[in-house]
């Protein structure tokens, strides 16, 4: 069954490989403008998430929610105007915060494992605990260097996810040819 939709729409997996590799080679070569982009278009979204919060607040309802979308509503348009105004800023303190969440999560993922039963679990947890505390410092001590390395690591993501839906829009259409099928229209 799930081979009679790939066989019509092979070349839908190409075009969104395709996409994919074109992004993720771009936010290779050029990671820092990935990451001010990306930073940008948070920014974007903190404001239309900032107006829609206090556009909520102002209708009919209970006093105390009101007012938690206004106070919310107002936080997120002064993000998001620093965020436009300044997104390079935005994604290094971005990454900073990151980083202080991977570090109180691996302290806490070591705590959680002197406390657990099974010794493959503890050992888990530790290991899982020494990583988020390892990458936690490298980007609280290093937030701009870390913010360039995020957006080049979501670019090796991008190119190598693209890359596999090729290969399966490529095993698709030779499942195809093989079978004997219509193949799907060809994309220019």
């Amino acid at each position: 069954m799930a081979w009679s939709v790939l066989d019509k729409e092979w070349h839908h997996l190409l075009v969104r490989g395709g996409v994919a590799v074109v992004f993720g080679v771009v936010a290779m070569a050029y990671p820092l403008s990935t990451a001010v982009v990306l930073a940008l278009l948070w920014g974007l979204w903190a404001l239309a998430d900032g107006v829609l919060n206090l556009v909520q607040a102002s209708r009919p309802g209970p006093r105390a929610a009101r007012l938690v979308l206004a106070v919310m509503g107002v936080l997120a348009l002064l993000v998001g105007v620093v965020a436009v105004a300044s997104p390079g800023v935005t994604a290094v303190t971005l990454t900073w915060v990151l980083g202080l969440w991977l570090l109180a999560r691996g302290v806490l993922d070591a705590v959680t494992a002197t406390l657990g039963r099974g010794v493959e679990a503890r050992l888990g947890l530790l290991a899982s605990g020494a990583l988020d505390v390892l990458l936690g410092l490298l980007f609280v001590l290093n937030p701009g260097r870390s913010v360039v390395t995020l957006a080049f690591v979501l670019g090796l993501t991008a190119a190598v996810w693209g890359l596999v839906l090729v290969g399966a829009a490529v095993a698709v259409r030779r499942h195809d040819r093989d079978a004997g099928a219509a193949p799907g229209p060809v994309v220019a």
